[in-house]
């Protein structure tokens, strides 16, 4: 681990470079444009690295997660150029400007060449880096419509690159096996190894070499995986590379950028000015539902941006937010039990409305929300290293869940491993869900039942969730316990189960099972006082004289 940025000699990097046999680039010798007269530092913002890059390259879009949580996969790596300006040390601020919404962050993997490289092969690709670091790749969405895909305003900005803050030898880790690590405000958002990369390392750099040649000093950000989103004034954010499996786990540290609103707007008689639409909002964001916005009818998914060449499209027809469950329907639902609303549906027609196999952890709590679906497939081993890490569809689901909404999970009967624990039950909770449900297993049994938020499963497991399944997608229909499942339908939870009901019956069968009720009620009167069921239960039409005489009494 090489800590550039605890040095005040100009020349240190440098020297360190020719001592290492690496050749001097021509603009970069004692003399050049960066080099430091005798007692002075150098720039601060290039604390971290060797020199000034000549160039910053970035990845478009590398990572299965990111690709996957994008709904779109490319056959080849494509970059962008970020320029020198850009770069910061740690720790740094970076500036929103005033009339923006959407500045996010996206934690790298960062590579500074250590020799110069041109038309090399992948195999020797690796030996042309000389370290690796941590990378902040920021960008401000509201400025990528008229960027058709250069990202030159939107990611160029000064301090939006902050890099380091110490670097790593490459020639000690494997390249395979570098995990990128970041957090918001202390919180975990992204996690992910590039083992995840749908390019490898020594594949990009070989790809740049047979275009470019990459100088001694040039740093290369080799993409986001799933879990990057917006960020606001007052945030802090943290990325770490290191290397778990390498001897001593060699880290870059904590690169630390703190966000502050800036106070210099945007001339309007100079250029275009930001702008936003859901389409932006999404992608800032990671997805459709973190931006708060309605997943039905978004228009054919993701268009160009950040990860393609071309420009940006609005979303045709944006959507309004996801309805809720009317307050006076919720408390009607929470009123009658679930073997009533079964029983109503079953007279409806709708006989396979029960979620079978799962059980209450808390068996006097009522289950009343609209459905917020999550499917898992069985476990296969590279598919979990694609989708099973990072910000993957279970997390992006437990962090997008609102106020009313059960998570729906599909774990297919699977009860051999958990499909939640406690934190991922706190997240719902701290979101105001009304409850979770799987018809698979749960993790950390106690300490989910102890969060308090209603929750029915196939029992508990200890195994992680690789054990059994793969988070692959979510927002759509699915199976559960038997039967299916679209988000939006309403589901009402008891100590008899689980039923799922269309939205549209669910007024009609709530207040046809409450009325049931009260007649059920009146039957068991009668029964407790002796009269035999024969005729009572169901009533016959005597029986249903007088019970109708008695509720004309009552008003």
């Amino acid at each position: 681990m090489v800590p550039f940025g605890g040095t005040t000699d100009s020349g240190y990097g440098l020297a360190m470079m020719m001592s290492e046999g690496a050749p001097m680039p021509a603009d970069r010798t004692a003399d050049g444009p960066d080099a430091a007269a005798p007692g002075e530092g150098r720039d601060p913002r290039f604390a971290a690295l060797p020199c000034r890059p000549g160039k910053v390259i970035a990845v478009h879009l590398s990572y299965g997660s990111r690709a996957d949580q994008r709904g779109r996969r490319p056959e080849a790596p494509s970059y962008f150029l970020k320029p020198s300006s850009s770069v910061a040390a740690s720790p740094s601020t970076v500036e929103r400007p005033p009339g923006t919404e959407l500045l996010a962050f996206e934690g790298e993997v960062a590579l500074v060449i250590g020799r110069p490289a041109r038309h090399v092969t992948e195999q020797d690709a690796w030996s042309h880096v000389g370290w690796v670091t941590a990378a902040d790749d920021l960008g401000l969405y509201d400025l990528r419509a008229n960027d058709k895909g250069s990202n030159t305003r939107s990611k160029g900005r000064d301090g939006y690159t902050p890099v380091g803050p110490a670097l790593v030898d490459a020639s000690t880790v494997d390249p395979a096996a570098l995990r990128v690590r970041t957090w918001v405000n202390g919180d975990l958002v992204q996690e992910d190894t590039t083992a995840g990369l749908l390019f490898t390392l020594p594949q990009i750099v070989a790809d740049l070499a047979q275009h470019l040649t990459l100088e001694t000093g040039d740093v290369i950000l080799t993409g986001t995986p799933a879990g990057s989103s917006v960020v606001v004034p007052g945030d802090v954010v943290e990325v770490e590379v290191d290397a778990p499996t390498a001897e001593g786990t060699p880290s870059s540290g904590r690169l630390v950028t703190t966000v502050v609103e800036g106070e210099r707007g945007f001339d309007p008689g100079l250029g275009s000015l930001p702008s936003v639409d859901d389409t932006q909002r999404a992608e800032a964001w990671g997805s459709r539902e973190a931006a708060g916005l309605s997943t039905a009818d978004a228009a054919g998914g993701d268009t160009a941006g950040e990860e393609t060449a071309g420009g940006d499209t609005a979303a045709e027809g944006e959507t309004a937010a996801r309805p809720g469950l009317d307050p006076d329907l919720r408390e009607l639902l929470r009123q009658v039990p679930v073997a009533g609303l079964s029983q109503q549906l079953r007279q409806r027609g709708l006989d396979n409305v029960t979620i079978d196999g799962v059980r209450p952890l808390h068996p006097g709590a009522k289950l009343v929300g609209v459905a917020r679906t999550l499917r898992f497939v069985p476990n296969r081993e590279d598919l979990f290293r694609s989708h099973g890490g990072g910000y993957n569809a279970q997390k992006r689901v437990f962090d997008a869940v609102r106020e009313g909404e059960v998570v729906v999970i599909e774990a297919r009967g699977e009860a051999g491993s958990g499909t939640l624990g406690d934190i991922l039950a706190i997240r719902a909770h701290a979101n105001g869900a009304a409850g979770i449900v799987t018809d698979g297993g749960v993790r950390d049994h106690d300490a989910v039942a102890a969060v308090g938020i209603p929750v029915y499963s196939a029992g508990a497991h200890p195994a992680v969730l690789g054990r059994r399944h793969v988070p692959w997608d979510h927002d759509l229909t699915i199976a559960c316990g038997g039967t299916t499942v679209q988000p939006g339908d309403i589901l009402v939870g008891d100590a008899d189960g689980v039923v799922v009901i269309p939205p549209g019956l669910a007024r009609e069968v709530a207040d046809a099972a409450l009325a049931k009720e009260s007649e059920d009620a009146w039957i068991a009167e009668r029964v407790a006082e002796g009269h035999p069921v024969d005729g009572l239960f169901p009533m016959d039409a005597g029986w249903r004289a007088r019970y109708d005489a008695w509720r004309s009494e009552q008003g």
